[in-house]
């Protein structure tokens, strides 16, 4: 039976990567990976850094082309299930054309795989159309949450306190009931400006060369971050920027 590993490494520090998953690539014949294009060349150079430094000299790798989407569409419940559905067929071409009945293939997936990643989704839409049998294994990362929390030195939760992880395109919609304390990922919109009261703790390209920081309250930093966040996308041709948004208790 093929084996899949889904193995998160990190959220941009090659230390990021456990001995779980060193173990986990080490047994690894093929490598899969998606290439997103030469704006975000940063993360597959980083995957093939990893690749050779644990990896057996036998395994392979291959590669295929991510599909691209839309991001802003109206529908975008639909267009997200269009992507998927499109990745996912880009998959299955790879697993079929080269991983062979006894081998292993791994996906190395940018952070934790269990969080606002896609890959688990896809691995099913695989198995059920039934061109290709496999198990597949999860093997946990450090998730820029985590990171992020790490990188400011703030606990995402205050004692006794819940906290929530959304989106910024939730955000913009209300501040989430029953909490004060929100991590926000994926806020193309830059959410966060419609609450000045807050404080924030804003971090793109957390745990790489990259790497900026920010923090404050909403009010007092939020140009910054505005600016910050379009200069580094303009010259990266990519943002990838994770905060969390906490008001006082009394709100």
């Amino acid at each position: 039976m093929r084996k899949i590993y889904l193995i998160g490494i990190g959220a941009g520090d090659p230390d990021h990567l456990t001995l779980q998953a060193a173990k986990a690539i080490g047994r690894t014949d093929v490598f899969f990976l998606l290439d997103k294009g030469e704006a975000k060349q940063s993360m597959i150079d980083l995957r093939e850094r990893i690749v050779r430094g644990y990896s057996k000299p036998s395994r392979r790798m291959v590669s295929g082309r991510d599909p691209d989407r839309d991001r802003t569409p109206a529908d975008y419940e639909g267009t997200i299930a269009d992507w998927r559905h499109r990745r996912a067929l880009v998959v299955e071409e790879m697993l079929v054309e080269h991983l062979r009945e006894d081998e292993t293939g791994s996906f190395l997936v940018w952070g934790d795989p269990s969080l606002y990643d896609s890959s688990l989704a896809i691995l099913d839409d695989v198995l059920a159309r039934g061109a290709i049998e496999f198990e597949y294994e999860v093997i946990p990362g450090i998730s820029s949450v985590s990171a992020l929390a790490a990188k400011h030195r703030v606990p995402l939760n205050r004692v006794g306190q819940p906290f929530q992880v959304t989106t910024g395109r939730r955000l913009a919609e209300g501040w989430p009931e029953g909490v004060d304390d929100v991590v926000v990922m994926l806020d193309a919109q830059q959410a966060f400006t419609a609450h000045p009261e807050a404080e924030i703790f804003w971090g793109a390209y957390v745990s790489t060369e990259d790497e900026i920081l920010r923090s404050g309250r909403v009010s007092d930093v939020a140009d910054d971050i505005v600016k910050t966040r379009a200069d580094a996308r303009a010259e990266h041709g990519w943002i990838m920027d994770t905060y969390l948004l906490r008001r006082p208790p009394s709100s």
